[in-house]
């Protein structure tokens, strides 16, 4: 975790320094403009330099325009709130001039300028890391104002936004400009001031601005603008964007509603968050705008989410270096080329059986024998159980990235031989090895074995290099997806759907009859693509061993989403399938059950056969030799129509919308839009537990 916040308290410097006028003349060659840095309502900024017992050094001097709207009052208030602060996310004042007919301030020198820069005018653009590490910065200092550290009471600083963000030598953030801070309790969370309404527009709290009660939440609200300025590189407002989008805080919150997260990401870093990353951070700077203040997260609630997200993203990061991985695009071409080659070539063995029926033979389906590891082996698998390893923690326990060799599955150096996945269970009923041998199929992630060691249940897996379906939804990678993989990934789950179900102990479920009761649960996070995009459903022999029965509706809770914006709940049967077939062929997720519904009208319509019908096409030729070539074919004429179903998704989620928006003005928040707190113990990679 991060450092406390008065860990990175400054050192105490000396009182603030008071120059003559003449030392500032001489620092900016009698204020120069070729010297100017920076402009605003204050005046004008320069860069000068100016000589010390230890040295000569570069600073910013900040010189008041007579013709100024700012005046003595935030003059005095500048010196005497940097005054008192030392702290390594505030920028720090040396010193002043003040004769009444002059008055200037002496700052340290940020050499990379401000974040409005950076998003707005540089032709380089940040990266998201360099993003999440200057918006943990900023709230950090934030946080250390709120929080009283260092003084008796907590500082509001009334002006957060991007231009007041400056950026050091190592791009570590500062908050700057304390003109219009002001000094608050910090004993009670509900504290206000009565004061005068003041800020910058696009960042001003609503309720602030008609109550002119002012909190520490109002710096939440600017914050929360902050945050989705670097997620989008938008203005917080730009006319150019139409009547509609002109608002970056009306905008983002509608992006949020509709679930169109993807659409907000900044061009320059699309396609580099990890969706579970970009899920996370659009949580935060949502909360961080809700209408009521109590709703809205303390900087310290901020800063711990923020640094949760950054370590989640670059184990991410870190983890598909250490794959060699190559982009999503790159691998379609890989699968499609090696696809291509097995089809011009012979279809057939020297014994005359076709390759495709071989594959989908229920000999595959027999009981494997499960590698008995020791404890020391998996050990050193995994590098001694490492964080470093650690792929994701949940209910059920931890998994680690171990590597073995692809023969013998003796453990071997990290990076070569057969990567696996090594689960470590908290607790289970009854441990039998035939329970696990029951869940054998290719469209299961395969099980190579297990060590029992004393109570301790390890399981270890083959790794999946291409994620899970709902991560791959999220970031738009599914959409992107020739027909052809989808085909493969639609037909696959089917055939897993079927299989599970032939393995309860009792078969209490028809799979064609939507209106019965079936076992089990679909979880988008556990379908999981091998490096072919094969479908591989996970975790249904770990929920027997936790739970002593076969998955159940109860056993696996979906608890990763907005309470009010859960994708629609999915169970192993006609109706479950089809919600899947559905977002696998558009990219898009299923939220409401009319939204099929709709999907079949507007094919039906057009004289085309309904999802639903395609769907129970599926089942009932899923190990058929020609499976995936027929469904193919049935497939194929939907093409043509993808862009205006996703049409109907955007005119459902605007109704949707409108009726939040009613009911927020009614001020029924709680009800309407209650958002889930950000657990930042639970991240997790591509696994879960």
């Amino acid at each position: 975790m991060y450092p406390a916040t008065g860990e990175c308290n400054k050192q105490s410097a000396p009182s603030c320094r008071l120059f003559s006028l003449a030392e500032l003349q001489s620092a900016t060659k009698d204020f120069d403009d070729e010297l100017v840095i920076g402009q605003g309502g204050f005046g004008k900024v320069y860069k000068g330099q100016i000589s010390s017992e230890e040295g000569s050094h570069v600073v910013a001097i900040k010189r008041l325009d007579s013709t100024s709207s700012q005046g003595e009052l935030e003059f005095r208030a500048e010196i005497e709130t940097l005054s008192k602060l030392r702290h390594c996310h505030l920028v720090s004042l040396i010193g002043y001039y003040d004769d009444n007919e002059e008055m200037i301030l002496v700052y340290e020198y940020m050499p990379n300028g401000t974040l409005y820069h950076h998003l707005h005018k540089a032709e380089t653009p940040l990266n998201w890391v360099q993003r999440l590490k200057i918006a943990i910065g900023a709230a950090r200092g934030l946080d250390y104002l709120h929080t009283g550290v260092g003084t008796r009471h907590g500082i509001i600083h009334r002006d957060v936004k991007s231009s007041n963000i400056l950026l050091d030598e190592n791009w570590e953030a500062l908050i700057s400009d304390f003109g219009l801070s002001k000094i608050g309790p910090t004993n009670q969370s509900s504290s206000y001031i009565d004061a005068s309404v003041k800020g910058t527009f696009g960042y001003l709290d609503p309720e602030y601005f008609y109550t002119r009660r002012l909190t520490r939440k109002t710096d939440v609200f600017a914050f929360g603008v902050v945050l989705f300025e670097l997620l989008s590189g938008r203005l917080p407002v730009d006319i150019r964007n139409g009547e509609e989008e002109c608002s970056l805080v009306r905008w983002a919150q509608k992006c949020v509603k509709e679930r169109k997260l993807d659409q907000m990401v900044d061009p320059n870093i699309r396609g580099t968050i990890f969706p579970k990353c970009l899920r996370r951070f659009a949580q935060i700077a949502y909360h961080c705008l809700l209408s009521v203040p109590k709703e809205r997260p303390t900087m310290t609630m901020v800063v711990a989410s923020l640094q949760a997200i950054l370590e989640l993203q670059q184990k991410n990061d870190n983890f598909a270096k250490s794959l060699g991985t190559m982009g999503f695009t790159r691998k379609i071409h890989k699968y499609l080329a090696s696809m291509t080659r097995q089809n011009s070539g012979s279809s057939t063995k020297k014994d005359g059986r076709n390759h495709g029926e071989m594959s989908h033979q229920h000999g595959e389906l027999l009981a494997r024998d499960l590698k008995i590891f020791t404890y020391d082996e998996l050990k050193c698998a995994s590098r001694d159980f490492r964080n470093a390893t650690c792929l994701g923690k949940g209910a059920y326990g931890a998994v680690y990235k171990g590597w073995v060799d692809k023969m013998t599955y003796s453990p071997c150096m990290h990076d070569t031989g057969l990567p696996v996945a090594i689960k470590r269970l908290n607790s289970y009923k009854r441990f039998d090895p035939d329970v696990l041998k029951e869940f054998c199929h290719p469209n299961l992630v395969k099980l190579i074995g297990y060590c029992l060691e004393g109570e301790q249940l390890f399981l270890v897996y083959e790794f999946m290099s291409n994620g899970n379906l709902e991560d791959l939804m999220w970031s738009g990678a599914i959409a992107q997806l020739p027909l052809v993989i989808k085909v493969k990934i639609v037909v696959g789950i089917a055939r897993s759907i079927v299989f599970l179900l032939k393995t309860q102990d009792e078969v209490k479920a028809d799979p064609y009859d939507r209106g019965t009761v079936c076992e089990y649960r679909l979880h988008r996070h556990k379908i999981l693509l091998d490096e072919d995009f094969t479908p591989k459903l996970l975790d249904y022999d770990v929920t027997k061993l936790v739970h002593g029965h076969y998955p159940n509706n109860n056993d696996l809770p979906y608890d990763d989403y907005f309470t009010g914006f859960k994708p629609l709940p999915l169970r192993t049967d006609l109706y479950g399938f089809t919600v899947l077939l559905a977002e696998v062929l558009t990219g898009k997720q299923i939220f409401y059950e009319n939204e099929v519904q709709k999907i079949d009208e507007f094919l039906l319509q057009r004289g085309k056969m309904s999802l639903s019908h395609t769907a129970n096409s599926c089942f009932e030729m899923y190990d058929d030799v020609d499976s995936e070539s027929k469904v193919l074919t049935m497939l194929e004429e939907y093409e043509k129509y993808i862009p205006a179903i996703h049409e109907l998704f955007t005119t459902t989620n605007k109704s949707y919308s409108s009726m939040l928006e009613v009911h927020t003005l009614k001020g029924h928040i709680d009800s309407v839009v209650k958002l889930k707190r950000l657990n930042i113990d639970t991240d997790q990679l591509h696994y879960s537990v």
